[in-house]
């Protein structure tokens, strides 16, 4: 045990304290670059300002980790294997935050074995594509949600016909003895255009009689199980 704590100790004393405190530090400063990015592009609902922070941690402890391996092959095998023990059960609400975490642990390696011009020009690019695209919005899913009496089966389903032609999808019908349920899907801005064109849908449904309720629920990507 003396014996390896002596060789791992060999093994960082290979690199100057300057360039260990140059690879954290400037792990820290792409790290900040990955926060401001994060914030800036970000466009849903639900923004962590606990996960954009531990980006710029896990920049860090990158960084770190691959200062202490370098070019020592038999203690980077044993760091994978150390680990490989970690599971993560955090759920990610967002496919783009897998992204960052993958940006952040490129950028540690890269710092970590000093190749900064690397680091910064995936960076810049990689933050440039994220503010061009983070500005493209999604076009929600809505879900329409119409209870009624069975008689009416034929009445609501004409009207969704001639309001959104074939820019509805019919997802769910359930029926009971004395009731049916219909549950439509369609885009927002689909939605947004039929009501500027045929008035409140809303209303329009009650109207055709023994409406029990109409729901209007959006849907999107960031809701996750």
């Amino acid at each position: 045990m003396r014996e390896q704590l002596y060789t791992l100790f060999k093994e960082a004393g290979n690199l100057s304290t300057q360039d260990i405190a140059m690879n954290i530090v400037m792990s820290a400063v792409l790290g900040f670059v990955i926060f401001i990015s994060y914030l800036i592009t970000h466009r849903g609902t639900i923004y962590s300002k606990k996960f954009n922070a531990s980006l710029v941690a896990l920049t860090v402890l990158t960084g770190t980790v691959m200062t202490v391996i370098g070019n020592n092959i038999a203690l980077s095998l044993g760091m994978v294997g150390a680990l490989s023990i970690v599971r993560f059960r955090t759920a990610i609400k967002d496919s783009r935050d897998t992204i960052y975490i993958f940006w952040t642990v490129i950028v540690g390696i890269c710092c970590g074995v000093g190749d900064y011009v690397v680091a910064a020009i995936g960076s810049t690019i990689t933050f440039i594509v994220f503010f061009i695209l983070g500005c493209i919005k999604n076009d929600n899913r809505m879900l329409i949600i119409i209870r009624a009496s069975r008689n009416k089966q034929p009445s609501i389903q004409a009207y969704m016909f001639k309001v959104f032609r074939q820019k509805v999808n019919l997802r769910v019908r359930n029926t009971t003895e004395y009731n049916i349920e219909f549950i439509y899907e369609v885009s927002a801005s689909v939605l947004k255009k039929a009501e500027a064109k045929s008035g409140n849908i809303v209303d329009a449904l009650y109207d055709l009689g023994n409406i029990d309720y109409v729901n209007i629920v959006m849907q999107n990507d960031e809701v996750s199980n």
